[in-house]
This record gives C-alpha cells, sequence and structure tokens, in this order.
C-alpha cells in the first residue's frame, strides 16, 4: 500500500508539468497556431527559473520569471508566424533548437549548483490520512494548481465570451475578423499565454521537480506536451488525464526498478516516448475523430489584408 501511494504521488508530480504546458499549447492551438517551439521555451524559462530561485531564494519570483521568459520567446515566434506569416512549423522548430542552445550557454555558470532545502508541503487535517494522505494531499501547490488551472481553461473556453471569440479564431479567422474582432492581437495574445504556461513548467522542473540545472534537462516533455493537446482531442479535461497518464508511465520505470524488476534500464527510459507514439498511433487511424475536433484553421496562416 505505501509503495502505491508513492506511486501515486510520484505520478501526480511527474504529470503536473506535462498538464500546464499541455494546457498553454492548447490555448495557442484553439486560437489557430501552432508552436513546436515547447521544448525551447520550457528550456529557456527553466534556466530563468533556477537562477532567480538560486539568487533570491524565493520560489514565486522563479515562476514569474520562467513565465516572462517563455512569453518572451512565444512573442518572438508569434510576430514571426502571426505578423511576417513564417511557416508555423518550421519557426516552431527553430525556436526549440534556438532554445536549447540558448538555456544551455547561459544555464554553464549553473551547472552542479543546489538550491536552498525547501520545506516540505502538506494539506492539514488530510495529510495524514492513511493512503489518501501520503498520495494526494503531501505535494507541491503547483500540482493543485494544475488541476485548478484545467478548471479554469475550461470555464474560459466554453462559458465566457472572450473564449468564444478565441475558438472562433481558431476555426475561421476570416469570419472573426469580419465581424471586427483583431485576429492577430487575439492570435498572439493566446501565443503569449501558452508560452508563459510552458515557462511556469520550465521553472517547476528546475525549482521543485529537480531542484537543480542541467543541460537538456527538460528531456522531451515539451514534445510530450504537443502529443497531449491532439491525444485529449484539444479537450482541457482530457489534457490532464492523459498528463496523469504519461506521468505515471514515466515513474513506472523508477518504481519497477525499486522493486527488483529485471529490465535493462534504457528500455525503461524508452516507455514514455513509446506510450507516446502508441497513443498518437491509435488515434490517427480515426482521421475523421481529429478533423471534426481539431481547429478548422490550425497551422494556416492569416493575413487580414489578403
Amino acid at each position: 500500500m505505501d509503495q502505491t501511494a508513492l506511486l501515486i504521488a510520484a505520478t501526480l508530480s511527474a504529470g503536473t508539468p506535462l498538464a500546464i504546458a499541455a494546457l498553454g499549447l492548447l490555448i495557442n492551438e484553439k486560437a489557430g497556431v501552432v508552436n513546436l517551439g515547447a521544448e525551447g521555451m520550457m528550456l529557456i524559462a527553466a534556466v530563468a527559473g533556477f537562477a532567480t530561485a538560486y539568487h533570491t531564494g524565493s520560489d514565486l519570483l522563479a515562476f514569474g520569471a520562467g513565465a516572462l521568459a517563455g512569453a518572451a520567446a512565444a512573442a518572438v515566434f508569434g510576430g514571426l508566424v502571426i505578423w511576417l506569416n513564417a511557416n508555423q512549423y518550421a519557426s516552431g522548430l527553430a525556436l526549440s533548437l534556438f532554445g536549447a542552445g540558448l538555456s544551455a550557454f547561459v544555464g554553464i555558470g549553473y551547472v552542479g549548483k543546489k538550491l536552498a532545502e525547501r520545506s516540505a508541503f502538506s494539506v492539514p487535517g488530510l495529510a495524514d490520512i492513511p493512503f489518501a494522505g501520503p498520495a494526494l494531499f503531501r505535494h507541491h501547490p503547483m500540482v493543485y494548481g494544475a488541476v485548478a488551472l484545467t478548471v479554469a481553461t475550461i470555464w474560459f473556453l466554453y462559458r465566457t465570451r472572450a473564449g468564444l471569440v478565441l475558438r472562433a479564431v481558431g476555426e475561421s479567422p476570416e469570419s472573426a475578423h469580419a465581424l471586427g474582432y483583431p485576429v492577430r492581437p487575439i492570435r498572439l495574445a493566446a501565443v503569449m499565454f501558452g508560452g508563459a504556461l510552458c515557462g511556469v513548467c520550465g521553472a517547476y522542473l528546475s525549482v521543485v521537480h529537480a531542484p537543480l540545472w542541467v543541460e537538456g534537462m527538460v528531456a522531451g516533455r515539451g514534445w510530450i506536451a504537443l502529443a497531449l493537446t491532439t491525444f485529449a482531442t484539444w479537450r482541457p479535461a482530457r489534457v490532464l488525464l492523459g498528463a496523469y497518464l504519461f506521468g505515471g508511465v514515466t515513474m513506472l520505470q523508477l518504481h519497477l526498478q525499486g522493486q527488483g524488476v529485471q529490465i535493462e534500464s534504457q528500455f525503461m527510459s524508452m516507455l514514455p516516448y513509446l506510450a507516446t507514439i502508441a497513443v498518437l498511433v491509435l488515434i490517427s487511424r480515426n482521421p475523421v475523430w481529429i478533423r471534426v475536433n481539431m481547429p478548422a484553421s490550425l497551422g494556416k496562416s492569416f493575413d487580414p489584408g489578403g
């Protein structure tokens, strides 16, 4: 029972950064923009968040720095693809490569350094409940924040006028423009918001999940977050469930090794990516389902003058 509770706790912790980043990318894509630069934005934010926490000792400032770094990188990407009509896929890949190189350069001086010891978090009155306490109520506030963010995203997209406008821009930017909505600024705001959430995710990884800086420490989570949006068919609640699924697969390798299961570590490290490929293959078998749920203008440029 104790091992199961620990596995559940580790799953929630590992799934949190995936959920936060994927929700940001979902907002991007609901507005019709595909940003393949999630990995780069998360790396830039990870080093920015770690450096801020190292020098100030404040996790809150670290998350703020990560969000700003992610939003700034996304703003550059948005300027290229929204105003200059650059190819979204090529620009996103360029951002990912740029972020990897920039974070490695900036982070040279922080390799091997550690943050001060953080106090343990727990929910008063619930953390001591047998099994449920260790599994569910001894997490960093960001774990619960991811759940709250999912609820807020559902409410925003399906219960507010602003969410309706955002979805309209993603479905038919020409119609939204004809009704007088500023399509380009709306898309830029969505892209920067998504970048900010990817930035928060990066800061969480370097400040909370593994409180240190190592080059390339995001380790493919940006790509998994991108896959999650398709896996969830652009539904926020499914994004959260999918994040926990992939988080569980990631933690399962450590759990099995701790139990003495004789499986090669390289194979276990492949599990999250094998799961990603398997899920995408299964989903792609029903292209009609994807086409019905996918924003109609996803990946397409819009020129109000054209």
